[in-house]
């Protein structure tokens, strides 16, 4: 499964997008596209499908709904995470400075295109 196109095309369309990965729900790289160091986008990949699970997990226990998107804001990084299906997600980094709506906006597009790609 190829995601390159979508995963290029969203780290061109946002300013300050550091890389993107799509991941199997064991964490597990699938494709990846990276300005940063390629190691530590997998470590990000890996660590948001541990913090994914977590989350729909305690998410199932509120009888909440599906869990839709997470994001994570630090220093120096911002980190998207959202889910593709149940056994796939995507993972955006992106600089503290850039736009976190626009980043989310084409972000939610990447994951509805590589959803029709797998379904």
């Amino acid at each position: 499964m190829p995601f390159k196109k979508e995963l290029t095309e969203l780290m061109d369309r946002v300013p300050g997008v550091l890389g993107a990965i799509i991941a199997d729900w064991e964490g597990e790289a699938v494709d990846q596209v990276a300005r940063m160091d390629e190691y530590d986008l997998k470590l990000h990949g890996a660590h948001g499908g541990v913090i994914l699970n977590n989350m729909r997990e305690i998410m199932s226990r509120l009888k909440a709904d599906d869990l839709q998107e997470i994001v994570m804001t630090a220093e120096t990084m911002q980190t998207l995470l959202i889910p593709v299906t149940t056994e796939y997600f995507l993972v955006v980094a992106l600089e503290r400075a850039g736009s976190l709506g626009l980043a989310l906006h084409a972000a939610r597009r990447c994951a509805d295109r590589v959803r029709m790609d797998i379904l």
